[in-house]
Formats: structure tokens, sequence, C-alpha cells
């Protein structure tokens, strides 16, 4: 498969290793000289310019790229990258930092495919969100993190509660978010959780047990 990263920083730089290890084609956009040299040092094709700009996109080959990854920090320039990967047909994943307010939210992914968070998932979920993958077979996670996906049951202390009013420990995030019987989707902090709700949590290992405690009933 050939992919298109916008942003060779921390998220974009690791997930341009991984999907060029697998023996996919990458190339890389980025509009600072200097990471697009360590790009090109890093053995991938490079394109210096903005990613939000269709012509370099095309440059980069994005008409004929199976997906596009949007991983700067700048929202606006990820979102205008993937609404040209979207004109193009190409999948489209955003990197959308998590302190956004939900409208901003929903506002985003009505218009993507898929999007990542670095403070969550960082280059694991990016890669397989590219590749369409679902979030139960992340296999290359740190080795101190916990992918879980967890029913929420009657009489769990999580239910009626809002994303935003779970009390997880610190190093935890929950990546994703489905009702019963309905695919994992982009969590929003004022979901209210309900019974048959499955969540998908990273954590790190050590605090797994904390995690369940906070979303399954005492006797799970």
């Amino acid at each position: 498969m050939r992919f298109v990263i916008v942003g060779y920083g921390r998220v974009g730089s690791r997930t341009a290793t991984v999907l060029a290890e697998e023996g996919h084609e990458v190339v890389i956009v980025d509009n600072d000289m200097d990471r697009v040299e360590r790009a090109s040092d890093d053995g991938l094709e490079t394109v210096q310019g903005d990613g939000a700009d269709e012509d370099v996109l095309v440059d980069a080959g994005i008409e004929s790229a199976d997906a596009i990854g949007a991983f700067t920090p700048d929202l606006n320039a990820n979102f205008a990258a993937c609404m040209v990967g979207t004109h193009h047909g190409c999948r489209t994943v955003l990197r959308i930092d998590e302190d956004y307010r939900e409208e901003i939210y929903k506002k985003y992914a009505e218009e993507v495919d898929e999007i990542i968070y670095p403070e969550r998932l960082g280059a694991a979920g990016a890669k397989t969100a590219l590749l369409g993958g679902d979030f139960n077979v992340v296999a290359d996670l740190a080795a101190n993190l916990q992918l879980t996906v967890l029913e929420i049951r009657e009489g769990s202390p999580a239910v009626g509660k809002r994303m935003s009013e779970l009390e997880l420990p610190q190093s935890a995030r929950i990546y994703a978010h489905g009702r019963a019987r309905e695919p994992l989707t982009i969590p929003l902090p004022g979901t209210e959780l309900e019974v048959g709700d499955e969540v998908a949590v990273i954590t790190e290992s050590d605090r797994a047990e904390a995690v369940r405690s906070t979303l399954l009933p005492a006797n799970a």
C-alpha cells in the first residue's frame, strides 16, 4: 500500500517507520527542511511543502495513495490535508489533540475516516487507523502498555457517567467507545455510558486493575 504522511514529528516519523518496515510505500510531506532531510536520511521519499496545499500533495502522489495521515500539531492544516485526500479517494486519518471541546470532536469526526490522539495511542494507533484495522488487533504497542476492550455491565460504577467524569488513572485513556452491537468509534467527552457499551482503553500495565475497578462491577 502507498501512504502520504503529512508531518514528520514524533507521531509521523514513528508511524512512517513502522509502515516502511512492513514493506509499504511511504511519502513524507513537511515544510520544515530539517525534518525533510531527516526523513530522507531515514530512507523515505520526501516532498518539502505545505501539507494543506493540494499541489504539494499531488507532487507527493496523493492521486494514487491508499491513505493520508495528517499528523502535524496544526489541526486546521491536518484537516485541509485530509479534505484533499478525500477529494482524491484516500482513506483519511486526522491527528487531533484531546483537549478540544465536544463540538470540535463532532465536526472533524464527521468529515474524516479516523481520528487519532498522540496522547492516547501514538504511532501504533495511527498505523492501525491508516490500515483500516480494528482496535482489538494493535500488536506493536510499547511493552508497558495494554489495550483492553471492556463491556460496561449492570452494576458498573461507570453507568450513567459522562466520559469526562470518569476517574481513570492519569496514564489511562479511553481510545474508542461503542453502544451495544455497534462498532467502536471516537469517544466524546459528553457521552453518557450505558449498560452494554464497550470501551477501548489504553493504560500502563500496572494501572490496568485500577481501570477495571472504575469500569466494571465490584464482583467482576
